[in-house]
């Protein structure tokens, strides 16, 4: 089994942290299984993995103690091979092997298809869907997106040159410009739990970034045919954040979910742009903490 290691929001190392490899009936799904209590099944983002969920659960959970956070690499990340198919199913399908009846499913990003996929077709299997700067249908890839894309695929081919990249992003975050707002960054990068959890997730890149390639270069090619989602179709209670700054997944797309899905919440971060999950953490998790305690009853 791969390792990877994650910082957590307190500073302190999660070191060698080793996922699960376990064999569905549809195929072989690399995953984190931690906790007790309701499930929530998070799904990462572009350029991410299994690590990456690891971070969108410890993001939206102020106290993660009492659920069980499954947190997958979707197809063509890091250790869960890029397969045809509904990667909706196979969700269900890692469910059923885990012996998990329903589970809050929650994505970031790219992780958004599939997890509206997820709760169209399996009602029955999702309590609950929270979207956090998802897209909810088709559209093109912003060009400086493309560009960096192209620069990863370009420091995989140079030996000991990504990692060198995952040490220059950790002493210099500025330089991912994930943030436009300079006093915004700051103010996330001092925050106590935000900050670390921002670096976190710009260190992960570059850990295991070949393997992170496929699965990102086949979602950024599925957005321009994505099919109409079928959002009229979730039944789950829903809750939607998304920053209206958004400049990677434009504010529209959230409105457009939480106008399609029935009872859908709408969290609206002004000023948010893609990582507002991380520059407004404390507001998303109040929203959050609210809308679990709904859904667990």
């Amino acid at each position: 089994m791969s390792k990877s290691i994650v910082s957590s929001p307190g500073g302190r190392r999660l070191s060698r942290v080793v996922p699960h490899l376990t064999t569905t009936r549809l195929g072989v799904v690399e995953h984190r299984d931690d906790g007790d209590g309701p499930a929530l099944l998070a799904l990462h983002g572009g350029m991410g993995g299994f690590d990456q969920s690891r971070l969108l659960a410890e993001a939206l959970l102020a106290e993660p103690a009492g659920f069980r956070v499954i947190a997958v690499s979707r197809p063509g990340y890091l250790g869960t091979p890029l397969r045809d198919g509904d990667p909706a199913d196979l969700y269900a399908a890692l469910l059923d092997e885990l012996d998990i009846d329903r589970a809050v499913v929650a994505a970031v990003s790219a992780g958004g298809p599939s997890a509206i996929a997820f709760a169209a077709r399996h009602p029955d299997r999702c309590a609950g869907l929270i979207l956090v700067s998802t897209a909810s249908g088709r559209f093109e890839v912003p060009e400086h997106v493309i560009r960096r894309l192209k620069q990863f695929q370009a420091l995989c081919g140079v030996p000991g040159l990504a990692r060198l990249m995952g040490w220059v992003m950790g002493r210099h975050p500025e330089r991912a410009r994930s943030v436009r707002d300079p006093d915004l960054l700051r103010r996330t990068l001092e925050h106590p739990e935000a900050g670390p959890l921002m670096l976190a997730l710009q260190r992960s890149v570059f850990q295991r970034l070949a393997e992170r390639l496929p699965g990102t270069i086949a979602d950024t090619l599925a957005f321009a045919d994505l099919p109409p989602l079928p959002l009229d179709q979730v039944l789950a209670p829903t809750l939607v954040i998304h920053g209206d700054g958004d400049q990677v997944v434009p504010f529209a797309h959230g409105v457009r979910s939480a106008g399609e899905i029935a009872g859908a919440d709408l969290l609206v971060v002004p000023g948010g742009e893609h990582v507002c999950l991380f520059t407004h953490l404390d507001e998303v998790r109040a929203q959050v903490a609210g809308f679990l305690g709904r859904v667990r009853g």
